[in-house]
């Protein structure tokens, strides 16, 4: 003989999992939400250069943003290239991002096929995360005090004049080598390991000029050690009022600054970047984050899409590819 109450109590007992059940989903979705654990932000340079300044000066605000801890892992070595590569071959799952920049996603792609990776192919951009003016200086003893001097003095001493970089390939040689073809003008390139000798042969003479970030320059410009004639910003900068820039003197194709970013594994689902999109911008505007990047030497980021950030990389791999081409630089 059946109870009555048997069908009533299966259904009350189905009625108590079902309910368990739609709250135990909700849970397992809220695990799995990105990000549910630490991020690593890969600085495929030294600790203590501009690379690796601007990924701390955003992990903390990058943390905040995402509410998980953005850890700093330096793979330095290669110009970048090390890291880079690490990145490029690690999961595209939003936890391995690398700090990209014009030197290990645009000079070292343009003058190795040693890398491992493609700077466009094997990389989600993301978004800038600052920019930085470079800057045309000179020696103090150069004597020209405006750029249309220091023109009509390399045309008349052709191939005299030297200007220095970071090694041949950097972007330094790189943004020399558009000034010289922008104005038509010759000078001999003269290489050197790292910055801080290519400081001291502009401070000792050895070398005439250089084309490159502001910031190592700046504080020998403020003391009157080194000329600033023109820097590459969108515009005169608070720290140089006096000095024009590119674009104000009628050359807009030497007026684009370098660049650092942020950069993910191709692949990464597209909801994942456009939480760390948001997250770079909640955090780029963020009171403090202009000063902080400027004391870095760096200007705020352009608000980009990654789209337009892409775009942007290959238009610059296009024009400086040509140049290579052109100048017949090739790497050591």
């Amino acid at each position: 003989m059946k109870h009555p109450s048997a069908a009533p109590s299966l259904t009350r007992r189905s009625l108590v999992l079902a309910g368990l059940g739609a709250a135990v989903l909700p849970l397992a979705a809220r695990a799995n939400a990105y990000p549910s654990r630490p991020i690593t932000l890969v600085v495929p340079f030294p600790a203590g250069g501009s690379v690796d300044l601007i990924g701390r000066i955003y992990a903390e605000a990058l943390g905040k943003a995402l509410g998980t801890t953005v850890i700093i892992e330096n793979r330095d070595g290669a110009g970048g290239a090390i890291g880079s590569q690490r990145v490029a071959r690690a999961k595209p799952d939003g936890y391995t991002l690398v700090a990209s920049s014009q030197s290990s996603h645009l000079a070292n792609p343009l003058m190795r096929t040693d890398l491992g990776y493609d700077p466009i192919k094997d990389f989600t951009s993301i978004s800038q995360l600052s920019r930085t003016p470079n800057v045309l200086v000179t020696n103090i003893d150069v004597p020209a005090k405006t750029l249309a001097e220091f023109v009509a003095l390399l045309k008349a001493r052709p191939d005299e004049l030297h200007y220095a970089t970071a090694g041949i390939g950097s972007m330094g040689q790189l943004n020399a080598e558009l000034f010289k073809n922008t104005l038509q003008v010759q000078a001999m390139h003269v290489p050197y390991r790292g910055g801080a000798p290519l400081i001291n042969a502009l401070l000792s003479n050895q070398a005439q000029f250089a084309l490159d970030n502001l910031a190592p320059f700046l504080p020998h410009i403020q003391v009157g050690k080194m000329r600033a004639l023109a820097v590459a910003a969108p515009k005169r900068l608070d720290a140089l009022p006096d000095v024009p820039t590119f674009a104000e003197l009628g050359y807009p194709v030497l007026n684009a600054m370098s660049w650092i970013g942020l950069a993910a594994p191709a692949g990464t689902p597209d909801d994942i970047v456009q939480t760390l999109l948001g997250a770079v911008r909640t955090a780029a505007s963020q009171n403090g984050m202009p000063q902080a990047l400027e004391k870095a030497g760096a200007l705020p980021p352009e608000n980009q899409t990654p789209q337009q950030f892409t775009t942007m990389m290959t238009e610059r791999l296009a024009l400086y590819k040509d140049l290579i081409d052109r100048a017949g630089i090739r790497p050591e």
